[in-house]
């Protein structure tokens, strides 16, 4: 265990751990999360070329005209239901997740799902 006692340092600690394993390829791209204190973001991406494929945001209009009022997880969900239809419309049906450090719980896992239920298989 790190001896840092930092949140921001050893979820940086816990993504170096986790990019060691997941790696995205043209067959399999990665999909990335981040989430800060207000937004969420995903990125479909082949680490190959260094290229990103498809992005989604809870910045994006089609998002933010439904997100008023609503919890950060919600809005998770219509994120992760925008990049599942953008990956798709890509030619990308497969992805390998990338949590980013953080807990697959909360807003990383309802983004997950949400991917899931349009159509993608993580």
């Amino acid at each position: 265990m790190p001896r840092e006692k930092n949140a921001w340092a050893l979820r940086r600690v816990r993504h170096r751990r986790v990019r060691t394993k997941v790696r995205g390829t043209v067959e399999r791209p990665r999909m990335a999360v981040f989430r800060s204190l207000r937004h969420i973001y995903a990125q479909v991406i082949n680490d190959t070329t260094g290229v990103t494929i498809a992005a989604a945001s809870s910045q994006d209009v089609e998002v933010r005209k439904e997100h008023d009022g609503k919890p950060k997880s919600e809005v998770s969900k219509l994120v992760g239901a925008l990049i599942a239809q953008r990956a798709l419309a890509s030619g990308v049906s497969q992805v390998v997740f990338d949590r980013g450090g953080y807990k697959y719980h909360g807003r990383a896992k309802a983004l997950a799902d949400a991917a899931r239920e349009g159509g993608l298989k993580l």
